[in-house]
């Protein structure tokens, strides 16, 4: 099929691949209210047209963390994103670092750390990582990092229990003789059968095959979330995190001002406003909705992201306008890797920095610090 919008890539990853790993990326929890909210929310956000501002040519460059980087813009982690490519993690990573912007490793992730970085050095790699109940496996886990040279550590806290992905049930992710269904789903996709079923072996949760062995396949996937995710984890105890970590360490999963200063109090360096992407707990604020209160509320104490929502170049302006300093791309490059691998994802970024600059062009905005509330039409 043609690909002319970002758009797109979610319906041809929808034809490439069987159901249970379609539903899995496209799905959320319970109603899936939340991730419907998530997009239009961000949709209804009004931009200020503004014309004949003689900027000329506009700049996307932007600094994180001491980096100059060409886009706001970074590929945040996802699950099992090896599974929608062969080595589908690495694909994505070496598109990142094609186009300068950082990659965020999943704990969860098919390729290991170690193979990402080999394929692509360190420079742009990020790592994500889980509240599990094993704190010597979670320590491990940042050691490596550590030594692998990753550039920042992305904390996930809105995960201590996984949410009630009922999809996930349906399509065979999970539930009653899962296994064989995902089997027959396969049969009718010759093409992901053959790039990733057959060549894009081991089907083993990377980072977790230290400890888990053949157990860390997917079949023990779903059961391994619920199992070793912590619920009791408290502010108090990201402490020994901040201290074991020597780099920028990030919050993810913040909708709520009051987490907000606390994530600044124990000497984060950023947080990412975020619902998982609609995943976890149903019903809550859309990232676009909850943003300008946390931004005012910690902005010059951090840097501010956001996910959650994103689907287009347009909707990157709206979450900077928002208060955001940059933001994290979830679904918007699983589906362009599902469709279209490595070249799928540049090609993804290149849609996005071009409807940036049209965006930006005719709200009068030259450079990304330019774009601010003054830029939208209702604030």
């Amino acid at each position: 099929m043609i690909i002319s919008s970002t758009l797109d890539f979610r319906e041809a990853a929808r034809r490439r691949l069987p159901r249970f790993l379609f539903d899995y990326a496209d799905g959320g929890a319970n109603s899936e209210h939340t991730l419907q909210r998530n997009v239009l929310d961000l949709a209804e956000v009004a931009l200020r047209q503004r014309v004949l501002k003689g900027g000329g040519e506009v700049d996307l460059k932007t600094t994180l963390f001491g980096h100059e980087r060409p886009l706001p813009v970074m590929l945040g982690p996802v699950g099992i994103a090896g599974m929608f490519r062969r080595r589908g993690e690495t694909q994505a990573a070496r598109a990142a670092k094609a186009a300068g912007i950082p990659f965020c490793l999943s704990t969860v992730s098919l390729c290991s750390l170690a193979e990402v970085v080999k394929a692509t050095g360190s420079e742009h790699v990020w790592f994500q990582l889980y509240v599990i109940r094993d704190r010597a496996f979670m320590r491990d886990l940042i050691a490596n990092a550590q030594a692998a040279g990753v550039q920042a550590l992305v904390f996930t806290v809105d995960m201590p229990v996984p949410g009630a992905r009922y999809r996930d049930a349906h399509s065979g992710m999970s539930g009653p003789q899962a296994p064989l269904r995902r089997i027959l789903q396969t049969i009718g996709k010759p093409g992901w059968a053959w790039d990733v079923g057959l060549h894009g072996r081991p089907h083993r949760l990377g980072n977790l095959e230290p400890v888990l062995g053949k157990a860390s396949g997917l079949n023990d996937y779903m059961g391994w979330l619920g199992s070793n995710f912590d619920p009791s984890i408290a502010w108090k105890d990201l402490d020994w995190i901040r201290a074991s970590w020597k780099g920028p360490l990030i919050i993810k999963g913040i909708l709520d001002p009051e987490d907000a200063r606390a994530a600044a109090d124990i000497g984060a360096d950023g947080i990412v406003v975020s619902n998982h992407g609609g995943r976890q707990l149903d019903g809550v604020l859309s990232s676009a909705r909850a943003l300008p209160a946390i931004a005012d509320a910690v902005g010059d104490r951090l840097t501010v992201l956001a996910d959650s929502g994103i689907r287009s170049g347009l909707d990157v302006v709206r979450m900077l306008a928002l208060g955001a300093r940059g933001v994290l791309l979830g679904r918007a490059w699983l589906f362009a890797l599902a469709a279209r691998g490595e070249a799928g994802v540049a090609q993804l970024l290149e849609l996005i920095s071009r409807e940036m600059r049209v965006a930006m062009t005719l709200t009068g905005a030259h450079s990304i610090p330019d774009i601010n509330r003054s830029n939208l039409a209702h604030y």
